[in-house]
């Protein structure tokens, strides 16, 4: 009873105190606002935790009430036993019973009371744990506001970025639509400068025929005029169409006729069977004229002595009758005889004719130049033009009459010896021409291209007669015979058949090819390497077997720095980066010497007289340099 009176006294100490501190906040809040504001706010709060609390404690306050009702009925039971005292042992025992079950009562409210305390305990943690999970899911509540503003936020950049990127699909649709016909346009204007091209050179050809036939009938025409023309003769001479002429006479006729005969007298069959009938048929018509003069036969002889040079009667096969010129040992010079400023602008190329005595040069200022070598100097003979870019390779033709060059305006051209105007010029390749070289048949010729491919083309119909594909880069070629050796930008180098254009076999290179040479007896071919080093292969073996030349200080100056071999074979020759030329003896493999301080830039080739006599280099920056030993 004393301790539901305790708890009755704490529930009003709590109830008290609750209605203090709602007194304490009604006086101090007096001043900002009204008392009946406070109240229903104390009501409301005291209403809201009786509802939370009423449920936790509704059992406790069953059990309470059930021991309260206990309580009153015991009380009522010792206040009547009190008052009536007992009347016999019954009632004592009555007594005793309802002592016992006091006692037993308020042992079960002490339980009670102590299982109340135990689960406000529970309650407390269990508020604790409320709270601290309202506190998480405060906190996933804000987490998740975030969550959603990031993902509207992705959302948005997205979307953004989709805009973005079909502003850039269709940006590349229109770039890809444009390039595109930008490629047909290239198509089409490669098309158009090459249908261009080929008919310049066409009307070149033209040209040049025309030049032809009018020079050939201007011949034909001062044949008739002198042939006509009527001149008197000696008196003491009779006339070769009487009948009635001495044996004597006519003896004398026929060894004129044999020492004239003899003036016309050409080394090749087909052309000694026309000359001799055309001089036949003149003599023909001397015979019946009225009168003659030995002016006449030495005006023939005069025309028929020509060289056909644009200007002759002869066929095309007369140019390939020419001095074969043998070196028996090559000199190794020592010094610079001539320096001279060749061209205008940089020298890509150079080479001697088969008499030593011509040299031919080309550079980037789009001519061929040919100059006289004559005793250790040269000197200027003419001027080669009709290339719109620069020269990359220039040839001789082996009769000296020709000459070959290829250009950077992706043809090869060809020019007569003492005519600055093409000849021929040949069109086809879609990149420049690197190289350009008579084959073993003379009126024939190769050329290899930076377009993969090297094509073989006829002089004489002016056409590309057959073409082989490539899957480097060619940088040069030489021609043997029956085959055609290229080097290319992929290391290696390969022959080919000029019958089919097969390529027969092919061989790794140290580097990228710059170069090519072969020797006179076409025996050995020399290779120049991008790796500064040059190697030499035995054509008879044709194996892997090489031999290599280095020297310190030699570096390879450009893709198309050019090397040699002297024309007895035993020695290489080639200009380095530094300035100086590099020449090293074939059969020892050692550098026999160096040539230095007279170039200032780089060396692009040199070229070794077929006498063995000269060596000539030239460099980027327009000298040539004329070297020997005299």
């Amino acid at each position: 009873m004393a301790a539901v009176t305790v708890t009755n006294g704490h529930t009003m100490t709590d109830s008290a105190g609750a209605a203090q501190r709602s007194g304490r906040v009604l006086a101090e809040g007096g001043s900002g606002g009204s008392a009946e504001t406070w109240k229903r706010h104390i009501v409301r709060q005291l209403k809201n935790r009786d509802l939370s609390q009423h449920a936790m404690f509704q059992d406790l306050i069953r059990f309470y009430t059930q021991l309260l009702e206990k309580s009153n009925l015991a009380k009522g039971i010792l206040s009547s036993s009190v008052r009536r005292p007992p009347a016999d042992s019954s009632g004592l025992m009555s007594s005793l019973q309802l002592k016992k079950t006091t006692g037993e009562l308020a042992y079960q409210v002490v339980e009670l009371q102590q299982q109340i305390k135990i689960k406000e305990c529970v309650l407390e943690e269990q508020h604790a744990r409320l709270m601290e999970e309202e506190c998480r899911l405060t906190g996933a509540f804000y987490a998740r506001q975030e969550v959603r503003e990031q993902v509207e936020q992705v959302k948005k950049k997205n979307g953004a970025l989709k805009l973005e990127y079909d502003t850039l699909l269709e940006k590349q649709r229109v770039a890809e639509t444009r390039l595109r016909e930008a490629e047909d346009k290239g198509g089409h204007l490669l098309e158009d400068m090459i249908h261009l091209k080929q008919q310049a050179a066409d009307r070149m050809n033209n040209l040049n025929e025309r030049r032809s036939r009018a020079r050939a009938m201007k011949l034909q025409k001062d044949l008739l005029s002198t042939a006509r023309s009527k001149v008197t003769m000696d008196s003491s001479s009779s006339a070769p169409g009487s009948r009635s002429a001495s044996p004597k006479n006519k003896v004398g006729e026929e060894t004129t006729e044999r020492r004239r005969t003899r003036l016309f007298r050409a080394q090749d069959p087909v052309i000694r069977l026309k000359v001799v009938k055309v001089y036949q048929g003149f003599l023909h018509f001397l015979r019946s004229a009225s009168a003659t003069s030995p002016r006449i036969l030495t005006s023939i002889k005069e025309l028929f002595d020509r060289k056909r040079r644009g200007r002759s009667v002869c066929s095309l096969e007369e140019d390939l009758m020419g001095p074969v010129g043998i070196c028996l040992a090559a000199r190794v010079p020592v010094r610079a005889l001539q320096v001279l400023e060749a061209h205008e602008q940089g020298i890509n190329a150079v080479r001697f004719s088969c008499s030593s005595d011509l040299l031919a040069t080309g550079g980037t200022d789009r001519v061929i130049k040919l100059w006289e070598v004559r005793a250790g100097s040269m000197t200027h003979r003419t001027t080669l033009d009709g290339s719109t870019e620069g020269i990359t390779c220039v040839e001789f033709d082996p009769t000296g009459s020709r000459v070959l060059a290829a250009s950077y305006d992706k043809s090869a051209l060809l020019w007569l010896l003492d005519d600055p105007v093409p000849k021929l010029t040949l069109t086809g390749h879609s990149r420049k021409v690197t190289a350009a070289r008579f084959s073993s048949s003379f009126h024939r010729v190769v050329t290899g291209s930076a377009d993969r491919t090297i094509r073989l083309w006829d002089l004489h119909r002016a056409a590309c007669v057959q073409v082989a594909e490539v899957g480097s880069y060619c940088s040069d070629l030489v021609c043997s015979e029956n085959c055609i050796i290229s080097g290319h930008y992929d290391s290696k180098i390969r022959m080919w058949d000029t019958r089919t254009m097969n390529c027969l076999q092919e061989f790794p290179a140290q580097g990228k090819v710059t170069s090519l040479d072969i020797s006179a007896e076409h025996r050995q071919l020399l290779s120049c390497c991008r790796d500064d080093c040059l190697q030499l292969v035995d054509l008879r073996r044709w194996s892997n077997e090489r031999m290599c030349f280095r020297a310190d200080g030699f570096k390879c100056g450009s893709d198309s720095t050019k090397a040699v071999i002297s024309p007895d074979g035993c020695f290489l020759a080639a200009g380095s980066a530094d300035g100086a030329v590099y020449i090293w003896n074939v059969s020892t493999g050692n550098l026999e010497t160096r040539l230095p301080d007279k170039h200032s830039s780089s060396i692009n080739a040199v070229s070794w007289s077929l006498s063995g006599e000269y060596v000539v280099s030239v460099d980027k920056s327009k000298w040539a340099i004329l070297w020997s030993d005299i």
